[in-house]
């Protein structure tokens, strides 16, 4: 027996209309493979994380062990996201967003509590990044985009 599996075949890309679509175009390619794999990490880590505090049998216990799981990913992570620009930080955002099928916003607010959650949104909005930003590849163009270049990666076509 043999399993192959699914690929998922788009249109040809039209011509790009000016030289500053294709620039987007070739940055979202650049984006997606730098930013992708982190996605998908921070999703398996919310799952992991959230099966495992509801183990804890107290609130106390789950907030302790949420602390420390926080300290542990800012300091696993804290140097490979200080590398990260601009454009890449609003595509991780994005990318949370399509694996989670939440805000970055919404998942900090329901494992950190809404102050915290407002906080860090108001830190990345200093630097030009919103948490709450959507992801709708049915009716945004960019998304849409987004979503192309994300599923041509995962099945090694780009």
């Amino acid at each position: 027996m043999l399993v192959l599996s699914d690929v998922t075949v788009f249109p040809p890309m039209k011509k790009f209309k000016n030289k500053k679509e294709e620039e987007f175009y070739w940055k979202t390619v650049r984006d997606v493979r730098k930013t992708l794999p982190y996605a998908k990490l921070i999703c398996e880590t919310l799952i992991e994380t959230y099966e495992y505090i509801e183990t804890f049998p107290t609130q106390k216990e789950r907030e302790d062990h949420l602390k420390k799981m926080e300290s542990a990913v800012f300091e696993q992570y804290k140097p490979v996201l200080k590398k990260f620009t601009k454009s890449q930080a609003q595509m991780l955002i994005k990318l949370i967003n399509r694996e989670t099928n939440q805000s970055s916003y919404n998942i900090l607010k329901a494992f950190l509590g809404s102050f915290r959650a407002g906080f860090w949104q108001t830190f990345g909005r200093v630097f030009g990044v919103n948490l709450r930003t959507s992801y709708k590849p049915d009716k945004d163009r960019k998304d849409a985009i987004i979503e192309r270049v994300a599923t041509l990666i995962e099945q090694g076509q780009l």
